[in-house]
């Protein structure tokens, strides 16, 4: 992804053992043991000690930060739930199953927002060419309401904060298992932001939105894109779909910064997605990402975290990789998982983990030149896609 002559990008990792205070509950999907072993695993890849890599603490996000994106009534009510965790807000979805109320969640949660803040900060500084906040990545969040396990929405908070800094247009990808409906509607008439989300199809999978006919409001017609494949989607074809959409509309579009949400719930192994996909292409799809960055905004990307619910043999990995991406030197898929980590995990969760940092798989896929296949239903949710939105930009739903 670099040339052998060419520095290695300036780059920072988001990160402090504070950020696993985002716990809804010991039971709860969305648990910070992933956070905890990504961040150790990253450490005994050797992954934090890269001269080019720099480790940031996050700030907890103001009130007044916040409210960038955020309703002021939506913050009081996630601070008066913090308080008074037996009280809940479920008009809100606060207190709720997906988002059970807890004991300083308001802070939890600002310190998830400040990170993303701080990895836009860092950018608009040019501080880092590339930042990566696996702690973020709370997509589902809108503008009044939790929903899916996310209280504040990260992502939506630096792109605010990207573009009250000068940057005239950010592309927001997001590969989550699902939808990135709240980034998507705090967005859906700002024809400055082009969201660009890649999941299970809402037929199937929360938040049951998503399609290829949300295309954003009337003034940013076309700055909503979706592309909702069918469930039990492989590598070969989620590859196929993202190539036949993403380069295409990233180029139309023209940012200046990328900012992207790495779910990795979309893995064969995580119970909480139908998807069929594995570490490798997960892998390919950050250099991918990492390529665009290169390509059309002059490397700056911010890469969030997200969605991922098999904490200990699939998330640490996914987000390992993603961290050796954005500093310049992915680590190779047949890397032993470092025998230090997959000991400790053992120890001290029981859990047996894999040997090898990828899954083994074949990655080919056909591209979208070779022909359309009217018959195949990824072929089809891609050209749902294609035909709304391409046109909106001057390109052919067939040819381009």
């Amino acid at each position: 992804m670099f040339a052998v002559n060419e520095p290695l990008p300036t780059t920072q990792v988001i990160w402090s053992e504070q950020m696993m205070e985002y716990r809804f509950s010991e039971t709860h999907p969305m648990h910070p043991i992933r956070l905890e072993l990504t961040a150790r695993l990253c450490k005994d890849l050797a992954l934090f000690e890269r001269a080019n890599l720099t480790l940031a603490a996050p700030p907890v996000a103001t009130d007044a930060e916040l409210a960038a994106v955020h309703e002021p009534r939506y913050i009081a009510a996630v601070r008066e739930v913090s308080a008074n965790p037996d009280i809940p807000d479920e008009a809100r979805g606060l207190g709720t199953e997906d988002n059970p109320a807890y004991a300083g969640m308001h802070e939890a949660s600002a310190r998830l927002a400040g990170g993303s803040l701080l990895a836009a900060d860092a950018i608009l500084g040019e501080r880092a060419l590339h930042v990566v906040n696996f702690g973020g990545g709370m997509h589902h969040a809108s503008a009044s309401k939790a929903s899916g396990f996310c209280i504040y929405n990260d992502a939506a908070l630096a792109i605010r904060r990207l573009l009250d800094g000068g940057v005239k247009k950010v592309l927001y990808i997001d590969v989550d298992a699902h939808h990135g409906d709240g980034t998507e509607s705090i967005f859906w008439d700002d024809p400055r932001v082009m969201t660009i989300s890649i999941h299970e199809t809402g037929m199937s999978l929360f938040p049951g939105t998503g399609f290829a006919n949300e295309i954003g409001g009337p003034n940013a017609l076309g700055t909503a894109v979706n592309i909702a494949v069918p469930p039990r989607t492989g590598d070969a074809a989620w590859l196929r779909a993202f190539h036949a959409v993403v380069p295409q509309l990233a180029e139309a579009f023209e940012p200046e910064v990328i900012v992207s949400q790495h779910g990795c719930d979309g893995h064969r192994d995580d119970d909480l997605s139908n998807l069929r996909l594995t570490v490798d292409a997960q892998r390919q799809n950050a250099l991918d990402i990492a390529e665009l960055a290169r390509r059309l905004c002059g490397g700056r990307w911010i890469a969030t975290g997200g969605g991922g619910y098999n904490t200990a043999s699939v998330v640490p990995r996914t987000w390992s990789h993603l961290v050796a991406v954005a500093s310049g030197k992915p680590v190779p898929l047949a890397t032993p998982v470092p025998r230090s980590w997959r000991d400790y995990v053992l120890e001290r969760y029981g859990i047996r983990t894999p040997e090898s940092m990828g899954d083994n798989a074949e990655l080919w896929w056909r591209s979208w030149e070779v022909g359309y296949d009217p018959a195949d239903p990824v072929d089809r949710t891609v050209m749902a896609t294609r035909k709304e939105i391409f046109p909106l930009f001057g390109l052919d739903p067939w040819f381009d």
